[in-house]
Formats: structure tokens, C-alpha cells, sequence
């Protein structure tokens, strides 16, 4: 009863918020902090497949909470709904609200950088609560985080860094600080560390696996008619709760191997089969988009127009797996369908130099990770299905890691003591370093930063001296791969008339 003491609430009311904590979890990027119950904290290492996160989708404006409704809906009044319904007993709502409660009180002890966070979690729930999506299944999830907040803010010794991965002793989760909005389940990374448990040989790895199956089934909230494992925090713009066909995706795979490793196969394919609902259902309940010629599977619920290849090639991988292993009809037409997708969208990511990243509503470049990342969801399916358009591409992908970027300063004249452009292209995204010099003589010499592939225009404050200028660049692109490129400008007097 540390803790109870820690924060200034009755031990009754520590033991209903920890009550509901009873499902473990993990964190970290390649590593990951885990909290014990006497606010110690040791650092073990992930799996690859355990960092695994969701980035904001490029761009995307922040998320903004909707004007309050006529009826204002509180946390109380939402479990007290719900108990008149029915959907839970009257000790769930007493229990539940005493937790509530007593973690508001907590915040209100704390200070810094403690408080904002555990205030940010309460907020959420608030948040949800007045949008009238306090339902009953998302109760476990919403309540293990604001358990698992009041426990890291109120005893860890010390702050984690943003992005940064934690988790508490007896928990398999993944769990990710997001600044600003507390510790968040991070399901990418917990489904992630499953897949890893799954192929993994140790003699512990089939009790772990069913330990995280036990741990992972209890926190799908319903939703679009079946099962999600939402994220219950703002994120890219989009307001909590949301959900992923990347993750989603990802969670069914890691699933049905769990299942079969631990010979609870028929069990788990029973709990998880209602998971393939969001992929039927369009956004923003669920993950598909109806697109000219077929379909596609959002990364984010909530951001339609944005097409993000790496996190649809892994949905479609992940329902081929599921469809393989459960032999469920359903998962193969929906898997079908992405995959007609995937072949016809994969090659306009293929900028003939680098991998796009996005398309749709916001079009950027792969970096570093995620080229790789999307090399590798094409090997995948290129090892199912060997079809040309996935080893192809992913072979392209490839070679591009090795190849140098191409520059082109083609000739070009500019006047004499006036501010001016020199134009050039280039093939993929890089960091260009620009030098002038008129013969042997230097004249302007500056890093460009990092620029996109296709043509730009680099500021040059031209000289009074007319004559011939050679302008040289050196590119490096993500993967360290440099080329240097010269062109010529000619410096003119401005013409009369």
C-alpha cells in the first residue's frame, strides 16, 4: 500500500484502480524499462519486431476535441448508464469511478511534467466519456491505462524519454510514452513481441505466448460489428479511440501463431475471428476504403485519403497468415481483396530512386526505416505468393540502399548582381551540400539541407563579375550513398529594353 500512501488515497481506492491492471505488459524501442511494484526500474532488451511503432501521418493537423454537446456526458454519469443497462454490474461502476476518482486526486498532488501526464490520461477518458463512447468493452483498456499511468508517475524515480518504451513487472505489454498523453498501449509493439514469442525456440516462449494471449484478448474493445484493439489516445488528428489495419493486421497474425503454438488454436481463432470486421467495414469505424478497381486498408481510421503502402502491405500480409492458419473463408476474401490492391497501388511507390512513403492525402518519401521496413512487407509477400510486382519492386528497393543519388545542373544563364535561382533535379531524397566558384576562385559555399526528390531551385545572390561559373553539388542520401555533380552558369548583364 506504498503507493496508496505515495498519492494521499485510501488503500480501498489504490486496490480498485490496481485491480483492473491485471493484464501485464512491456516497452521500449531496442529497449525497454520495466517498473517493478517497488518503484525500481530495470532495462531489458526487445525484439526487432517489438519496435515497431505508428507514426503521425505526415502533416496531419492536430486533434481537436469537438464542441460539447447539449447533454453533457461525465465519466460518472457513462458508468452509471451503463449499469442501468445493464452492460455492467453496479460493483464495475463503483470500483471504476473510485479509481477514477482517486487518480484525479493523485494528479492533483503531483506536479510538472507528472501531473500533465496523468491529467492528460484522465482527460482522455473524459474525453470519451462526453463523446458517448464510454462503452462497456473499453473499460478494461482505458482503466489498465489509467492504472498503469498512476503507477509510473506516482512511483517510478524518473521521467522517460519521448518515444520511449516501458513496462511493469508481471505485464507483457508494450507500452510508449507519448508526451503530453501519458503512457499509452502501444499495439504495434505488442503485437510485435508476440510474433517474435511465436517463432522464438526457448522453452519458456510457448508459456509466455499463452500468458500474452491470455493478457492481449481482454483488451479488444467492439467495435464495426466485430473486435478491435484500439489506440485511446489523439493522435495525427484523429481522437481516441481509433484503430489500424497495419496493427489490426499485425494482432490477427501474431494471434493465430500464438495459437497454434500453444495448442489453443481452436480457442483463440473463435475470440479473434470477429477482429476481421474492420476490415469489411469502412472508415471510420472500420479500415477500408472502396478505391477506383478495389480496395484498400487505412493505417489510420480516421485518415481515409491517406495511403500509406507499408502499413497496407502488412495488413494484407497478416490476413493471408490468419486466413492460412484459422482456414477462415472470410480472411481469404478479405485478404483477396487487398492483395488485387497491393499489386495494382505497389508500383506507383517506386519513384525509380526510392520508395514513396505516402500517397493520397500527403505525398512524402520513405526515410531510412521505413524503406526498409516496406523492402521488407514486399519480401514478405513475395515469399507467399511470388508474385513479380512484390519481388520486383522489392528488389528495386533493394539496390536503391547501394546507389548513388543523381543530381542534373543543367546549363543556365542568370544576371549579374541580382538575386537569382540555380535550378537542378534530383532522383531521391538527400542532403546537398551547394559550392560555387569562378575558375579556382570560391564565391558561395553553404549546406542545402535535405531535399526531396524532382526539381528545386537553389538561392544564389549573383555577383556583379560576368563570366562563367561552375556550380558544384554533393548529395548524400539516407542510406549514406554520395555522387557529386557540376554544372555551369553563365552571368549576363541584364538586357537593355
Amino acid at each position: 500500500m506504498a503507493l496508496a500512501r505515495r498519492a494521499g488515497w485510501s488503500c480501498a481506492a489504490a486496490l480498485a484502480l490496481l485491480a483492473w491492471s491485471a493484464v501485464p505488459a512491456l516497452a521500449g524501442r531496442d529497449h525497454i524499462s520495466i517498473l517493478s511494484p517497488h518503484g525500481t526500474v530495470e532495462r531489458a532488451t526487445l525484439p526487432a519486431a517489438a519496435t515497431a511503432s505508428l507514426p503521425a501521418p505526415p502533416g496531419g493537423p492536430a486533434a481537436r476535441t469537438p464542441a460539447r454537446a447539449a447533454t453533457v456526458r461525465t465519466v460518472a454519469s457513462e458508468l452509471k448508464r451503463l449499469a442501468r443497462s445493464g452492460q455492467i454490474t453496479g460493483q464495475d461502476r463503483r470500483e471504476r469511478l473510485a479509481a477514477y476518482d482517486a487518480a484525479r486526486r493523485a494528479a492533483a498532488k503531483l506536479g510538472g511534467t507528472r501531473r500533465r501526464e496523468l491529467s492528460a490520461v484522465i482527460g482522455t477518458i473524459a474525453g470519451v466519456a462526453a463523446r458517448g463512447q464510454l462503452t462497456a468493452s473499453r473499460l478494461p483498456a482505458l482503466w489498465l491505462t489509467l492504472a498503469r499511468n498512476l503507477e509510473w508517475w506516482t512511483t517510478a524515480p524518473w521521467i522517460p524519454a519521448a518515444g520511449e518504451r516501458v513496462g511493469f513487472d508481471g505485464d507483457e505489454l508494450v507500452y510508449q510514452y507519448y508526451a503530453g498523453q501519458g503512457l499509452q498501449i502501444q499495439w504495434l509493439g505488442t503485437f510485435g513481441k508476440l510474433n517474435a514469442i511465436d517463432k522464438s525456440r526457448a522453452k519458456s516462449s510457448t508459456a509466455e505466448a499463452s500468458t500474452m494471449i491470455d493478457q492481449i484478448l481482454p483488451l479488444a474493445s467492439a467495435r464495426a460489428g466485430g473486435i478491435a484493439w484500439e489506440y485511446l489516445f489523439a493522435f495525427g488528428g484523429g481522437l481516441a479511440p481509433w484503430t489500424s489495419g497495419l496493427s489490426q493486421g499485425t494482432g490477427l497474425q501474431a494471434l493465430a501463431r500464438a495459437g497454434v503454438k500453444t495448442g489453443r488454436a481452436a480457442e483463440v481463432f473463435g475470440a479473434t475471428r470477429p477482429g476481421l470486421a474492420i476490415f469489411r467495414r469502412a472508415t471510420p469505424t472500420g479500415v477500408r476504403v472502396e478505391v477506383p478497381g478495389g480496395v484498400h486498408y487505412a493505417q489510420y481510421s480516421f485518415a481515409p485519403s491517406l495511403r500509406i503502402l507499408n502499413g497496407f502491405v502488412q495488413s494484407v500480409v497478416g490476413l493471408h497468415d490468419y486466413a492460412e492458419l484459422s482456414g477462415s473463408s472470410r480472411a481469404r476474401t478479405l485478404y483477396a481483396a487487398g492483395n488485387a490492391e497491393a499489386q495494382r497501388e505497389v508500383p506507383s511507390y517506386d519513384t525509380g530512386a526510392w520508395s514513396l512513403y505516402s500517397r493520397g492525402s500527403s505525398m512524402h518519401e520513405s526515410d531510412l526505416n521505413y524503406h526498409v521496413l516496406l523492402r521488407d512487407f514486399l519480401n514478405s509477400m513475395c515469399d507467399r505468393t511470388a508474385i513479380a510486382v512484390y519481388c520486383d519492386t522489392a528488389q528495386r528497393f533493394t539496390d536503391d540502399l547501394s546507389t548513388p543519388p543523381v543530381v542534373k545542373v543543367p546549363a543556365q544563364r542568370l544576371v549579374r548582381s541580382r538575386y537569382g535561382f540555380v535550378r537542378m533535379t534530383l532522383d531521391k531524397i538527400s542532403s546537398l551540400t551547394l559550392r560555387i566558384a569562378r575558375g579556382a576562385t570560391p564565391v558561395a559555399s553553404r549546406s542545402v539541407g535535405t531535399l526531396a526528390y524532382g526539381p528545386h531551385r537553389l538561392g544564389w545572390a549573383v555577383p556583379k563579375r560576368r563570366g562563367t561559373y561552375t556550380v558544384t553539388i554533393n548529395a548524400r542520401d539516407l542510406a549514406g550513398n554520395t555522387s557529386t555533380s557540376t554544372g555551369v552558369v553563365k552571368v549576363v548583364a541584364p538586357s537593355r529594353g
